[in-house]
């Protein structure tokens, strides 16, 4: 058995010059975990197969130029706004806001310069049975067009049971919106040259939340029973990828916010993930109420189309324009707390 480590590095400099480092996080099994400052990016998540080899399980690349200008946000923290904002624009208070428009009409995933693309402060923390990573961030005031100066917290814990843990905190000084994720795209076969159609999942959702031609919600929760959204028992992801059905259509594949079962209970499983080739498990917890189940439909070179998915724990898409859907405010005095779990095992 091997001694848990953190080490850092030089990763590289952004075009301004500001230096990027990269920690590496590894725990006594011998499971790596790679996550650099620019973006607090998983850019290598190293876990064993049935054969006991190590590879690297989500999708990213070897160097920072291709992560600047990125637009799949590969491994990456994403905020203020994890999703879509319909139209970029949202009211608090009796204010309105307008945010960057950088999807169409809409805003995604925090705007044209979100948490996935800003230098986070690194603090590695070591303890006897764990090694974890502390990222800061201080998103000012009207940044990307959001109220409220906005003091982040994201912390990567590496178990020895092999569990990758994500915690996420946050407080403002002015009344705001906020919803984080950890946006990785996962291929466990640790072949990025293979579709991930044969992959099984199961998602802990009896119901999910259909959209426009957009990806905007049209405020509907529906049941995923009769439909391809049905993930409440394992299936492969090709079965109903290319179903004959509107929401399919819409997103090309999937694409979709799913309401996760059971959300007074806290933590609990959201989904899991099995790779029957490796043998690799994946098992999703969270305490958010809903994952956007993302299966990569447009990947370019050098990956493939539907060659990854993506579990983004988080809550509902455009939940600031809508009142029926979990709330999204965070106000000052408020604590806003999160936690998503990540654990990988053979099956």
């Amino acid at each position: 058995m091997e001694k848990a480590s953190v080490t850092t590095s030089v990763y590289g400099s952004t075009p301004n010059g500001k230096q990027v480092d990269l920690y590496k996080l590894k725990n006594v099994n011998g499971m790596e975990v790679d996550i650099i400052t620019f973006g607090g990016i998983i850019t290598s998540l190293k876990v064993p197969n049935k054969a006991h080899k190590f590879e690297n399980v989500v999708l990213g690349y070897n160097e920072l130029e291709p992560y600047l200008t990125n637009p799949t946000y590969f491994g990456a923290i994403i905020g203020r706004y994890g999703n879509r904002i319909a139209k970029g624009k949202f009211s608090l208070n009796g204010t309105n806001y307008s945010l960057a428009i950088n999807n169409g009409e809409n805003t995604l995933h925090g705007g044209n310069k979100g948490f996935d693309k800003v230098i986070w402060t690194a603090e590695p923390i070591e303890t006897k049975e764990t090694v974890a990573l502390r990222l800061t961030y201080l998103s000012k005031d009207m940044e990307e067009g959001f109220p409220g100066n906005l003091d982040v917290t994201v912390i990567y814990t590496l178990t020895s049971d092999d569990t990758l843990k994500v915690d996420y905190m946050a407080t403002t000084d002015k009344t705001t919106v906020i919803n984080l994720t950890q946006h990785s795209y996962f291929n466990l076969s640790g072949d990025f040259t293979k579709s991930i159609v044969d992959e099984t999942v199961m998602i802990n959702a009896a119901a999910y939340i259909p959209t426009d031609k957009d990806a905007i919600p049209t405020g509907e929760i529906a049941s995923v029973t009769g439909t391809p959204f049905d993930f409440t028992t394992s299936k492969s992801v090709g079965k109903d990828i290319d179903a004959d059905h509107v929401q399919i259509k819409n997103g090309s594949g999937f694409d979709h916010s799913w309401v996760l079962n059971n959300p007074e209970q806290g933590l609990r499983l959201a989904a899991t993930v099995h790779d029957n080739t490796s043998g690799r498990y994946l098992e999703v917890s969270t305490d958010e109420p809903g994952v956007q189940f993302y299966t990569a439909n447009f990947l370019e070179a050098p990956f493939v189309p539907r060659g990854a998915l993506c579990l983004e724990t988080q809550h509902y898409p455009d939940s600031p324009n809508r009142d029926t859907f979990p709330s999204t405010i965070l106000n000052p005095g408020e604590v806003y707390k999160s936690r998503t779990t990540f654990k990988f095992s053979i099956k």
